[in-house]
């Protein structure tokens, strides 16, 4: 299990005295019991996260990381932004390999196929085909913009 990986790379990051390792790694773990604690609330019973569920946490930390790295880079606050950047690196490494765009743009062409849609008013039925496909695997944002550029080439 991917929580039982993070688990075993948080002590081994102890032992090495990878700080930054293990912050992240920490926080991470922090994030995922939170989630489950969500859980809990919601459904009444004590229940772990599926692979599939940690990878959304995953997913939302590495959000959040490229969120800051835009916002410490636009306020020029260089430091800070590679903080964000070394700790992306970490967390990238259990996210599943990234998708290219020209692979995106493959499966966005087979989604727009699938679902008919010919106007940018029907991305969200498009998206709504295409995202789980894309699970972990590429960025929403760019899934979005290729998706975009692909309906408009219709017009």
């Amino acid at each position: 299990m991917l929580k039982g990986k993070i688990n075993d790379d948080i002590k081994t990051a102890l032992k090495s005295g990878d700080a930054n390792k293990r912050l992240v790694l920490s926080l991470l773990q922090s994030a995922i019991k939170n989630k489950e604690l969500q859980k809990r609330a919601k459904s009444g019973k004590e229940e772990e996260l599926n692979d599939d569920e940690v990878l959304d946490v995953i997913a939302s930390e590495v959000k959040k990381r490229k969120e800051s790295i835009e916002s410490y880079e636009k306020a020029g606050r260089e430091e800070l932004a590679q903080k964000e950047r070394d700790e992306l690196g970490v967390l990238m490494q259990y996210m599943p390999e990234q998708m290219s765009e020209e692979e995106i743009r493959t499966e966005a062409k087979k989604a727009i196929a699938e679902t008919g849609a010919k106007e940018i008013k029907e991305m969200g039925k498009v998206l709504g085909a295409l995202m789980p496909k894309m699970k972990g695997r590429a960025d929403g944002q760019t899934v979005s913009r290729i998706t975009k550029e692909e309906i408009e080439k219709f017009k």
